[in-house]
């Protein structure tokens, strides 16, 4: 299964930038995005290094609550087995 993870950009140096997401700093590549297209403090969707959607703070929390949901599940079937 292949995860993107919702991150927040901290630094941009296009084509590279930082981003951010629950307290752990990555270096990510911008270039699948248009030049221009982002400001420090947008959220991205980041897949295998790179951002690969801009999405809003909204649907980020949105796909964190259903990232943990789901970690949850494993570690309750994980506990039970």
């Amino acid at each position: 299964m292949c995860v993107g993870v919702p991150m927040q950009l901290v630094e941009i140096d296009y084509p590279a930038g930082v981003a951010e997401a629950k307290g752990v700093k990555r270096q990510i590549g911008l270039q699948l995005m248009p030049e221009g297209s982002l400001a420090i403090g947008d959220h991205v969707i980041v897949h295998v290094g790179f951002a690969i959607e801009k999405v809003d703070k909204k649907m980020a929390d949105e796909i964190w609550e259903a990232l943990e949901e789901v970690l949850r599940m494993m570690d309750e079937e994980e506990e039970s087995a």
